[in-house]
């Protein structure tokens, strides 16, 4: 696992915004986004780039140079975006991603004093994960078929993975995330489920995986929030013609390769930045209630094998008319799982949500979602034997 949790800083070329202070601050890194509105002295006047977001949302990352032996207090002049266990740090190619933790904020501000060797030192929103931490796990479990999904318009690749049985009478998986750019935690989740599907011999035998692991993978590169983006949010997108590449795409290939054997459908999620609903993982229901009453089955068993260190209770699902979750969030357009529960012969299509930091009273990191991964492995093999 660590090397999933290791950024490869270097393979980016920098053009940080150089600073009359000697401070290089800026996001050309992967997944970078920044603006740096001024420095004066040790503070450091910052907000996140909305660029093309409708209304507010909270994705940000950049690194710091040349602050080696300085205290400098990072001021957000817009929304309060820093999460429940305060930025995320990592300190170059060879560290790891950690929570720099509550005590370093005060309001919307944040402090952190750069040793003599931070060089180079990296914040985030939340860890972030780029084709980097694919390109390694791929590396890490040579059974992935890596395939192309189409090309985004910024001439990026969207991958397709695909692994497990090639039996026509398989049952059929799809997995995919990243529907919005910034729900970078999702994503070790979908590793981890990955990496223990492909070890299982029943799953390997009986059950074909597709895997999209960016669906908006300009959005997740570049560092975009992708919630409600304009034109379109990209799960919004699966009714009418589909304003993006890899919806279109997917919309496409989906129905011919399930050809009607399409067991289950998730598409993993991040929430809100925190509060209620937003640091439990949860499922949140459909208006189709057949569909809904095997997630729930499923989520049953999910809560039954759950051993790991991130909380589940099938309590926390959010069916549909409760707080967000009703007709009104629907209004611009079909989301991925709708869509997928619409198709012939689904058995059951649902979207999971995953905390960036906080998972009840426990912490998010790329290891404990990791591990939750492997959990939802397990239960997909009981859900699917059953």
């Amino acid at each position: 696992m660590t090397d999933l949790t290791r950024r490869t800083l270097l393979s980016t070329p920098l053009s940080l915004l150089a600073r009359p202070s000697g401070i290089e601050i800026g996001p050309s890194v992967p997944a970078g986004n920044i603006i740096v509105e001024r420095i004066e002295g040790n503070d450091v006047y910052i907000r996140q780039d909305l660029r093309d977001t409708e209304g507010d949302w909270f994705w940000w990352c950049f690194e710091v140079r040349g602050a080696q032996e300085r205290t400098l207090r990072f001021h957000f002049t817009g929304s309060d975006v820093i999460g429940t266990r305060g930025p995320a740090l990592s300190k170059g190619p060879t560290s790891f991603w950690r929570w720099l933790g509550r005590s370093a904020v005060d309001g919307k501000c944040f402090t952190y004093s750069f040793s003599l060797a931070d060089s180079a030192v990296q914040f985030a929103f939340a860890m972030p994960y780029t084709e980097i931490e694919l390109q390694q796990f791929l590396k890490d479990h040579s059974g992935v078929r890596r395939q192309v999904l189409c090309q985004t318009r910024k001439g990026r690749k969207v991958e397709r993975l695909m692994f497990g049985s090639q039996s026509p009478d398989a049952l059929k998986v799809l997995l995919t995330a990243r529907h919005h750019a910034c729900e970078s935690m999702a994503s070790y989740v979908l590793d981890g489920l990955m990496e223990a599907a492909m070890k299982d011999p029943w799953l390997k035998q009986n059950v074909q995986f597709a895997v999209i692991p960016f669906v908006d993978k300009d959005g997740v590169e570049d560092g975009d929030q992708g919630k409600n983006r304009r034109p379109r949010d990209h799960n919004r997108d699966y009714d009418g013609d589909s304003v993006h590449p890899s919806v279109a795409t997917l919309r496409q290939w989906v129905p011919a390769w399930s050809a009607g054997k399409l067991a289950f459908a998730l598409d993993l999620h991040c929430p809100w930045i925190r509060g209620q609903h937003n640091e439990d993982i949860y499922f949140p229901g459909g208006e189709d209630q057949r569909n809904w009453a095997e997630i729930v089955a499923f989520s049953k068993i999910l809560e039954e094998v759950n051993e790991g260190r991130l909380p589940y209770s099938a309590s926390n699902n959010l069916p549909f008319g409760t707080a967000w979750n009703n007709s009104s969030n629907y209004s611009q357009g079909m989301s991925f799982a709708r869509w997928a529960t619409a198709l012939p012969g689904t058995r059951a299509a649902g979207t999971i949500e995953i905390p960036y930091a906080n998972c009840g009273a426990v912490d998010v990191t790329p290891e404990s979602a990791h591990g939750f991964g492997h959990y939802l492995a397990l239960a997909l093999w009981r859900y699917l034997r059953g």
